[in-house]
């Protein structure tokens, strides 16, 4: 890498594997970085925060995004993926069927420019690869990474993203929305809560007790703060353990 994670203001959270907190709405955007690829996980809130993103990454890798997972269809993780020319969009299945003006009302209703919004729909990339269970990417020199549809939850469409361990290194599992540490997860009108804290078991089963679990919003946690943000959220909604 020509800089560091910290140069760019990221924070290396394993070998080859970084996050970013983005300003605004505190959304993280994750970086895994292969063999002659690199997968980023979000694209932030706009088409110049998905530039800003991209310039990063390149800078980080050398090399260009060739992988783009978009955890969950929300402007704040989303409207940034134009930025990403060339990428393979990935997103869990039925992600491509939300509705871009409900995206645009929902970025301006959250704080967005209406101009910022607008152009974000205007260019909306839909993912073209759509994730039914899970799907494995081989980013090369034996670094894969695993795809999982482990909704619905926060919403109906919610992927997950486990980078497995390296030599030194913990696994990592990309949680979207799932999880929040930067305030309490937010339950929207596309929210599924009755199946959410079944969502959250299943990150703590992809990842397990040593992982490290990087949220939609805020620093990174670790399964002891999943499993009590999961009975909270079951307490919260009345749905039974």
């Amino acid at each position: 890498m020509t800089v560091t994670w910290e140069e760019l203001g990221w924070e290396r959270v394993a070998a080859g594997v970084g996050m970013c907190r983005l300003p605004g709405w505190d959304c993280t955007a994750g970086l895994v970085v292969g063999a002659g690829a690199a997968l980023m996980v979000d694209a932030g809130s706009s088409l110049a925060e998905g530039a800003r993103l991209r310039a990063q990454a390149e800078e980080l890798t050398g090399g260009r995004v060739t992988h783009l997972a978009l955890t969950h269809p929300h402007f704040d993780h989303v409207f940034g993926a134009a930025a990403f020319a060339g990428a393979e969009v990935f997103g869990a299945v039925g992600v491509d069927t939300v509705s871009a003006e409900e995206l645009r009302a929902d970025a301006v209703r959250g704080g967005l420019a209406e101009t910022a919004a607008t152009e974000a729909v205007d260019t909306l990339v839909r993912p073209r690869h759509l994730v039914c269970g899970e799907w494995t990417l081989d980013l090369g020199e034996g670094r894969q990474v695993l795809l999982a549809n482990v909704g619905p939850g926060h919403t109906a469409h919610d992927l997950a993203i486990l980078v497995p361990a390296a030599p030194g290194s913990p696994e990592v599992v990309f949680c979207g929305d799932l999880v929040e540490e930067s305030g309490e997860p937010q339950a929207g009108p596309d929210a599924v809560p009755s199946h959410w804290p079944a969502a959250l078991d299943r990150l703590l089963d992809l990842g397990g007790e040593d992982a490290l679990y990087v949220p939609g919003h805020g620093a990174v946690v670790d399964a002891t703060f999943v499993r009590a943000q999961r009975d909270a959220l079951a307490a919260r909604f009345g749905v039974s353990s």
